[in-house]
């Protein structure tokens, strides 16, 4: 093999790599996108579950803890 054939064929290794790096870097972007959807789906739901939770709270009125069930 000359200088130029070892050239080529490390310059066509190389590009393959890059193709398939960038397959990588796409598909990485895809589930990082689709899991910070799911992550912020997740946040605004337990933020009204918290909310609601206060409500009832604040329903329940005095605030002052449960007595303790009649089987103690």
């Amino acid at each position: 093999m000359t200088d130029h054939d070892t050239l080529s064929a490390r310059i066509d290794a190389l590009e393959m790599r890059l193709t398939e790096q960038d397959v990588v870097l796409d598909d990485l972007n895809t589930t990082i996108t689709a899991q910070w959807r799911q992550i912020d789906a997740l946040t605004r739901h337990l933020t009204k579950l918290v909310e609601q939770v206060e409500e009832a709270g604040a329903r329940t009125g005095t605030g002052a803890p449960e007595p303790p069930p009649p089987h103690y």
